[in-house]
């Protein structure tokens, strides 16, 4: 998997969906990771609401045959300030450092989007059936599961241990690392890993020649 943006890139981009990807482990990392090269060119890849709802599709949080109604330039918005909430979280959970409240009250706020909504109905027998609301908005339901995500990953001390960000100098995926061991480094050893190892042995070797 190529991970590197083009140089030439034009920005700001008409859309993004050629350049999401998934190696983030969970939800609440994978959003983080919407904006691209957050060490350089800080690529936004939810350009428009049309690519937030697809963002939303292929992350499997809105079903795939999922419509509509148009979400509102707002939820975008609100979107891009959540994913950047759980991105100030995540390196400063990362870092040791305490939280900023104003960031954990960002991802709180979208709680109340998660989760069931139960309702209570009469079936044709009148019997009461315990069922759920449906979503009066799909995309804001979606929302609240990412930050719910973000919520249970900062909340869990144990999983604040496993947060990283990959160690490549340019690259900035964030990630939580479900290794065995939890020592993995590299957002993807295919692409990060590897170029590391190759930059490594072609250090030695010219360390060699020069020793010889």
């Amino acid at each position: 998997m190529d991970l590197d943006l083009p140089d030439a890139l034009v920005l700001p981009l008409e859309t993004g969906a050629p350049y999401w990807y998934w190696l983030g482990g969970r939800p609440a990392m994978d959003f983080a990771n919407t904006l691209r090269e957050r060490w350089r060119r800080q690529v936004e890849t939810l350009v428009t609401v049309d690519d937030l709802a697809g963002w939303l599709r292929a992350a499997e949080l809105l079903p795939a045959d999922w419509a509509g109604p148009a979400i509102p330039q707002k939820v975008l918005r609100q979107a891009r300030e959540l994913r950047e909430a759980i991105d100030v979280c995540v390196r400063a959970a990362l870092a040791g450092e305490p939280l900023d409240p104003a960031a954990v009250t960002t991802i709180d706020d979208w709680l109340v989007f998660a989760g069931a909504r139960p309702r209570l109905t009469v079936d044709a027998d009148g019997h009461a059936v315990l069922g759920e609301r449906p979503a009066a908005d799909s995309p804001r339901r979606a929302l609240g599961t990412i930050a719910l995500d973000a919520a249970t990953m900062l909340g869990t001390p144990a999983q604040v241990a496993r947060i990283r960000i990959c160690a490549a100098d340019d690259c900035s995926a964030r990630f939580y690392d479900r290794s065995p061991a939890g020592k993995r480094r590299w957002c993807s050893m295919q692409s990060c890993g590897n170029a590391a190892k190759v930059r490594a042995h072609r250090a030695r070797r010219r360390a060699e020649e020069t020793a010889s």
